[in-house]
């Protein structure tokens, strides 16, 4: 009788919240629309953002992380998809990465990648503008400095954050990569 191989460790620490739920053992690195994935010790967690904000909580001391993948800024009181919206995202993350590390006290520091006007038909404060604006707003309110962004412009990013050094590197079409 054969056993499957075991889920790397590397895999194996991170689980991205689906959309309408709390967390569940996922053995995946990738976070989606809404999501958020937390991890442990080693790890990169990856998204893709256009207007969408891309948002790493972390404490390096820890090595703990979360990626959420914020598509709007206010969920208007709807809790059922915490991960989709600026005023529930970061809540339930740092609820997340508390319960990761078992209520070790953290320090937490945040980057940010995101907020594109993805449309040229698009004038005034767009989507990704009022994105990046809460985001702000609301961790400046718990406290928790942001220390790099990447924000705004015309294009989508490939977003990667690696737990271990606490590095967000940006990929952006037609541009040399960024470390963060």
């Amino acid at each position: 009788m054969t056993h499957p191989p075991a889920p790397s460790r590397r895999n194996a620490d991170v689980a991205p919240t689906p959309p309408a739920t709390r967390p569940t053992a996922f053995h995946t690195n990738a976070i989606g629309i809404g999501e958020i994935g937390v991890a442990r010790h080693e790890g990169v967690l990856r998204t893709f953002v256009g207007s969408c904000i891309g948002l790493a909580i972390y404490d390096q001391r820890q090595r703990v992380a979360g990626l959420a993948h914020i598509m709007l800024p206010d969920s208007k009181g709807d809790p059922s998809q915490p991960g989709r919206y600026a005023d529930t995202a970061i809540p339930e993350m740092m609820r997340l990465l508390r319960d990761t590390v078992g209520g070790l006290n953290l320090r937490l520091a945040a980057k940010m990648v995101g907020g594109a006007k993805m449309f040229a038909f698009q004038s005034g404060v767009t989507v990704g503008d009022q994105n990046v604006a809460a985001v702000e707003r609301i961790l400046q309110g718990l406290g928790i400095p942001v220390l790099a962004r990447d924000c705004g412009g015309e294009r989508g990013r490939r977003v990667s954050f690696d737990i271990t050094n606490g590095e967000m590197r940006v990929e952006t079409l037609g541009l040399p990569p960024a470390i963060l």
